[in-house]
């Protein structure tokens, strides 16, 4: 058996990665296309072809992230239905593997591509993605931002909160015009800071350049304005530099335990985490669709084919691969609009598809 096992796994390792790399080849050169519109812009003074060619590398674990799971069911596929077409399983059947034997074998290859898919969704494609972001800001002096408006952040202090605005983070991580709008415990406005920069560090940022405004309206004179000019300003808070990435950043781009934190501090303060919560059950369940595309590919072994039979079935696997990533996205949609269970949300396509998968295995392997 382990004979048979490492024939099985290295062809599908070695056609999983062909399949990787034909789809990494072509959003390279999409990603590559879409960057040429910022050589030689004013803004973007100094970042060429050279600078644009790193970046779009840079991107590349991201898009392995998303892919891994279709190139695993596409690979998988391919290699069953050419075993199966030139009677080599056949031959690994009398030999004494069968169904549940193969589908155990093909299970213990899924999980290490669970891990491979975790630990590129979760470490490198993090880290590239945010040194890709860094790179970028060498040239134009911005890291990210949301809008034209910026990121907005909650905090609660004791009987007041706040609303946190940041306009954009440079690669240093230091913070552009940040506003800071003190509410009273009635929701009355109590203060608002301005200031030319931030910097966190540590359970407190420090303000520079600051603008400090407090409204008195509650007194028994006449409401006013007190407007004071502070060079630097001490403001302690919880809110920390990973936290104001993932408002500024895309939530499938941050490591697990960032969003987990982040979705902790959003209900701390009373905010909505809907969005952020699916996305953290889809970084939880995406890995394990590999295991359900290993299983949606056992049956093709079990096929008789006629001589040009098998692309229709590779072809097949394709469109069946896009269909679990276009209903991944279309659930996280749906989830949050609807106010859906984050989890159900983000396992509903894992879970359609393993049904759908242990149907074909009931019927082509167990029963024909």
């Amino acid at each position: 058996m382990k004979t048979i096992r490492r024939l099985i796994y290295v062809e599908v390792v070695k056609a999983v990665a062909f399949v990787a790399l034909g789809f990494l080849s072509l959003f390279f050169f999409f990603d590559f296309v879409d960057e040429l519109q910022s050589i030689g812009r004013p803004e973007s003074l100094g970042y060429g072809a050279v600078q644009a060619l790193i970046y779009v590398t840079l991107l590349i674990p991201s898009h392995l992230y998303e892919l891994l799971p279709i190139a695993v069911l596409i690979g998988t596929i391919f290699v069953m239905a050419r075993l199966a077409q030139s009677s080599e399983y056949t031959i690994l059947r009398t030999s004494g593997l069968g169904p549940w034997r193969a589908l155990r074998t093909l299970l213990l290859l899924g999980l290490g591509f669970v891990v491979l898919t975790f630990a590129v969704g979760d470490y490198i494609a993090p880290a590239s993605d945010r040194t890709a972001q860094l790179l970028k800001a060498r040239f134009q002096n911005v890291y990210s931002f949301v809008g034209n408006t910026g990121a907005w952040l909650k905090e609660r202090q004791g009987e007041n909160s706040y609303a946190v605005n940041v306009a954009t983070m440079s690669r240093n991580g230091l913070l552009k015009d940040p506003r800071i709008l003190e509410f009273g415990p009635n929701g009355f406005i109590l203060s608002q800071v301005s200031a030319a920069s931030a910097q966190t560090d540590g359970g407190h940022w420090t303000l520079v350049d600051v603008e400090r405004q407090e409204y008195d309206t509650r007194g028994p004179g006449e409401p006013r304005i007190v407007t004071t000019k502070i060079p630097m300003l001490e403001w302690p808070t919880s809110l920390t530099t990973e936290m104001v990435s993932v408002a500024l950043l895309r939530p499938d781009r941050m490591r697990t335990l960032d969003l987990f934190d982040y979705i902790r501090h959003l209900e701390a303060n009373g905010q909505t985490a809907q969005r952020y919560e699916i996305e953290f059950w889809r970084k939880v369940f995406y890995p394990l669709s590999c295991l359900v595309m290993v299983v949606l590919a056992l049956p093709f072994a079990y096929l008789h084919f006629r001589q040009a039979g098998i692309t229709t079935y590779v072809f097949g696997g394709v469109m069946i691969g896009i269909s679990f990533f276009l209903l991944n996205n279309v659930f996280g949609y749906l989830g949050n609009l609807g106010n859906w269970w984050p989890w159900m949300t983000a396992a509903a396509p894992g879970l359609i598809y393993s049904v759908m998968s242990l149907a074909a295995f009931s019927w082509l392997v167990l029963r024909r």
